[in-house]
């Protein structure tokens, strides 16, 4: 069980992720290697569910955040993190999607995060938006199989990957 506060004064519990959720944030996190200073790539901190501390008292946990290392040279041992995020990546379920779109969206880019991905695995696409005059404008979708350089990152990256295989009964319905 993990915690966010959305509003000041009130603790959203949420259960922990499913397992497409969990295999999104996997291979997101794994396509970005190249760009991930974690793991021997350049330009960019990434992190796995970090608690960050947003203004006005909100505590989010993105499934995944991103910081420029020439923004943020070194991440501090911190927990929660009060350095906000260059990105960040919310990977949809159906539990946390209204929240995610509804009210983390809007409060990332009010707050200044200049990019953020929406990950669904049920649609199997990736919605990526940049805060504009602190207002989400959705700049680039990428569905299904495609192999493309996402912003911020500019690394070239499939996104096939980030999906389970579809059900063998399922007969291009709704996923």
């Amino acid at each position: 069980m993990a915690g966010e506060i959305l509003e000041q004064g009130v603790v959203r519990t949420v259960s922990r992720p499913g397992k497409a959720h969990r295999h999104a944030a996997r291979q997101c996190l794994h396509g970005l290697g190249k760009v991930d200073a974690n793991v021997g790539g350049a330009g960019w901190w990434i992190g796995q569910e970090a608690e960050i501390r947003f203004p006005g008292g909100r505590l989010l946990v993105p499934a995944l955040a991103g910081f420029r290392v020439e923004r943020v040279p070194e991440l501090p041992d911190e927990n929660p993190l009060t350095i906000l995020p260059d990105w960040c990546c919310e990977v949809l379920s159906p539990r946390t999607a209204r929240d995610d779109v509804a009210v983390k969206l809007p409060l990332y880019a009010r707050s200044g995060v200049t990019w953020i991905w929406l990950v669904d695995p049920r649609r199997r696409w990736i919605e990526v938006f940049e805060a504009v005059d602190h207002q989400p404008a959705l700049t680039a979708v990428a569905t299904e199989d495609a192999r493309v350089a996402l912003p911020p990152f500019g690394e070239e990256m499939a996104v096939g990957p980030f999906w389970l295989p579809a059900p063998a009964d399922d007969e291009g319905g709704e996923r």
